[in-house]
Formats: C-alpha cells, sequence, structure tokens
C-alpha cells in the first residue's frame, strides 16, 4: 500500500527532514509513527499527501510512483488518503454538519448524498444529532472527532493522523485512538503520529521510530528502553 524507498528531503536552507528513509506499510495495516519535534514525522506525512516532494528518492502509494504523478492527478490522490490534525483545522463560524461535508461540497456531491454521508460519518465517531451545532460549543475530544468524520467523509483507503490526541486527556485519548483501531478492523490503512508512548504500547502495533530524519527503529512494540518520546 505505502512504500519509502530511499526517501530524501533537503530544504533550501540546508536543513535535512528525512535522510535515506526506507520502510513498506502492508493495505490495512495500522502503523504508529514514533519521534520528537524535529524528527520529520509532519514532513513524512507531507510527502504522502504531495504538499511537498522528496529531493531523492521513490514513493509508491498503492503501486503508484506519486514522485511522479502530475499536478493534475493530484487531487484524485487525494481523495484516497484522509488527514486528522491535532489542531482540527475546523472551521468555527460553521456548522458541525458544514465542516464535515466541506470534502464532498468541494467535489460537487449531490446534496442528498452529501447528508447521508455526513450523517453515517457522524454516527461512526459518536457525533449522532450534533450535525446544526458549531465546533465552538463542543469539547476537545468532540471537536476532534469532527475532524475524523471529516477525514473519512470521502471514504478513504488511508488515514493519516498527526498528533490527534496531544490535547487530549487520557480517557479521551483511549477513545480517539480507539476510533482509529476501528476503522484499521474494517480495512482502512491507518498511519498516527504520537509522542503518546502508552497508547502504542496498548495498542500493541507495529512502530516506526524517527530521530532527527533517521529511521532508527522499526518494532512490534516501542518500549521505552529504545528510546521513548512521552514529552
Amino acid at each position: 500500500m505505502i512504500r519509502f524507498s530511499h526517501i530524501n528531503k533537503r530544504y533550501p536552507n540546508g536543513h535535512e527532514a528525512l535522510k535515506d528513509v526506507t520502510f513498506d506499510i502492508e493495505a490495512g495495516e495500522m502503523v504508529f509513527l514514533a519521534g520528537h519535534s524535529g524528527a520529520g514525522k509532519s514532513t513524512l506525512f507531507k510527502l504522502l499527501t504531495r504538499i511537498e516532494r522528496p529531493t531523492s528518492g521513490q514513493l509508491f502509494i498503492d503501486q503508484q510512483n506519486i514522485t511522479r504523478l502530475s499536478d493534475s492527478k493530484t487531487p484524485m490522490l487525494r481523495r484516497e488518503i484522509g488527514v486528522i490534525f491535532q489542531d482540527h483545522k475546523l472551521l468555527m463560524d460553521r456548522t458541525v454538519f458544514d465542516n464535515v461535508a466541506l470534502p464532498l461540497i468541494v467535489i460537487g456531491m449531490p446534496h442528498d448524498e452529501i447528508k447521508k454521508r455526513v450523517r453515517a460519518a457522524l454516527g461512526k465517531v459518536g457525533l449522532s444529532g450534533k450535525e446544526s451545532q458549531k465546533p465552538i460549543t463542543l469539547s476537545g475530544g468532540e471537536q476532534q472527532r469532527v475532524g475524523i468524520a471529516r477525514a473519512v467523509i470521502n471514504r478513504p483507503n488511508i488515514l493519516l493522523a498527526d498528533e490527534p490526541t496531544g490535547n487530549l486527556d487520557e480517557a479521551l485519548s483511549n477513545e480517539i485512538i480507539d476510533i482509529f483501531a476501528d476503522f484499521n478492523q474494517v480495512g482502512v490503512t491507518v498511519m498516527i503520529a504520537t509522542h503518546d508512548l502508552r497508547q502504542v504500547e496498548r495498542l500493541n502495533k507495529r512502530t516506526l521510530h524517527l530521530e532527527q530524519g533517521e529511521l532508527i527503529g522499526d518494532y512490534q512494540r516501542s518500549p521505552v528502553s529504545q528510546g521513548g518520546d512521552n514529552d
């Protein structure tokens, strides 16, 4: 499903964000991406969504080399990838319905189909009946759920979550990560960038560990002795 082959990313100022990174993620796998701030996690996600491009190396998604993908085909690629951010990136002056529906409105989907998909997505994240509320009236955990619903509204094959529990307490963190695990159970490939070793150990999923742009670990469980990231 995802293959990084000797990926390097060097910025114009000389900073090497990723150095010879190589790994494969199978379709339907759930993987944690660990590493301190500046380790290269966000850069890796930006390459996957083609916000940025690698300096060298090859990047494949579903056997397609996206380093050679034309700009005209990038929007279609992005519909296959749902992205969840730590800060939600919600439109606070719009309703929950409008926030979740936005990706479908952009592609011109009929309104009746949008309504059906929004309600289904909100149901999957435990927010049924919240369609008419404004995000500002919701808790932090509920706002994150809105972000997840928006990310899955296009029924993507891949979910990328960048520190999705960074501002949540332990109980809410468990609930959010469990939502991702539920999507993974139905075949969605999930990749979560996190500092939260407790979640990594609780789910016992494969972990890729980045440090200063290098992949220094690829293991099933992330023991503290191998270099934790709990800030």
